[in-house]
């Protein structure tokens, strides 16, 4: 594909490409009409042959290129995929940079989201005892609680009362620490009753060290005929005014974390 995209890229070669496109030429006639001289647009079309984007064959004593669709249709295809992907991208974050207007707006003073409460459900695959491990487990909790473009530093859970509670996480893509943490929390464990029920605080630190606010967050597991339903109750305490990047973000982002965990339980064979 980088070599197809390299010969395309070229003013020249895309001009042949499109004289070719009506019907096959010899290279005489493509250096006429592109107002090239002959050895030049030879040259061009063997770079354009050895992409795969044309074939040529001898006939009598010229030499005539003829365009293979197939290249075009693949490169299309790949390019349809990536807008495809791209849109979806795009919808979330047009989304997340309204959510972020309206709450900035809104940061007037401290306690301004105190009360604001979220509710998640999810149907997952698997009994709720094989859910519990992966909400308390930091081995299975890394693969998916925090979303694709991060990558946990540092997690700590305790499952426990009292237990500790610390994420610390880095861009996907930032393997060696080189750059800026993309985020910290700390938090606390209230209580756990093991595949029922697990409630815990945790506090996003802004770049000073200051808390955002505090999450309070719930999670309750019932069985279910084809696995566990899980229900998410996630409330807001400590606002600050700095905490409304933070608080744009919660719907989207804590819901996407689900969405990864119930993939991450359905493709696991545990």
């Amino acid at each position: 594909m980088e070599e197809l995209l390299t010969a395309l890229a070229d003013p020249a070669r895309w001009r042949l490409v499109t004289l070719l496109a009506e019907r096959p030429r010899p290279v005489g006639v493509l250096a006429q009409l592109a107002g090239a001289r002959q050895p030049q647009t030879t040259k061009h079309l063997q770079t354009l042959e050895r992409a795969g984007v044309v074939a040529s064959q001898r006939t009598g004593q010229r030499r005539v290129y003829a365009l293979r669709p197939t290249a075009l249709r693949d490169l299309a295809a790949a390019l349809a995929r990536l807008a495809d992907d791209a849109e979806q991208a795009g919808k979330t974050f047009d989304r997340y940079g309204v959510s972020l207007h309206a709450e900035r707006l809104a940061a007037a003073g401290a306690g301004w989201a105190d009360g604001r409460s979220f509710r998640f459900q999810r149907s997952l695959t698997g009994d709720p005892e094989r859910v519990w491990r992966h909400l308390t487990e930091t081995s299975l909790l890394a693969r998916w609680w925090t979303s694709d473009d991060l990558r946990f530093s540092e997690l700590v859970f305790e499952a426990r009362p009292g237990g500790r509670i610390v994420q610390e996480y880095r861009d996907a893509d930032d393997t060696d620490g080189s750059d800026l943490v993309a985020g910290r929390a700390e938090g606390v464990v209230d209580d756990v009753l093991p595949a029922q029920r697990l409630a815990y605080r945790l506090s996003p630190l802004l770049p000073g060290g200051g808390i955002a606010f505090t999450a309070h967050v719930e999670f309750t597991l019932h069985p279910s005929g084809t696995g566990t339903d899980l229900g998410v109750h996630y409330r807001i305490t400590d606002s600050t005014i700095d905490s409304a990047d933070f608080v744009a973000g919660i719907e989207i982002g804590f819901g996407q974390s689900l969405d990864k965990l119930a993939s991450t339980l359905t493709r696991s064979v545990e």
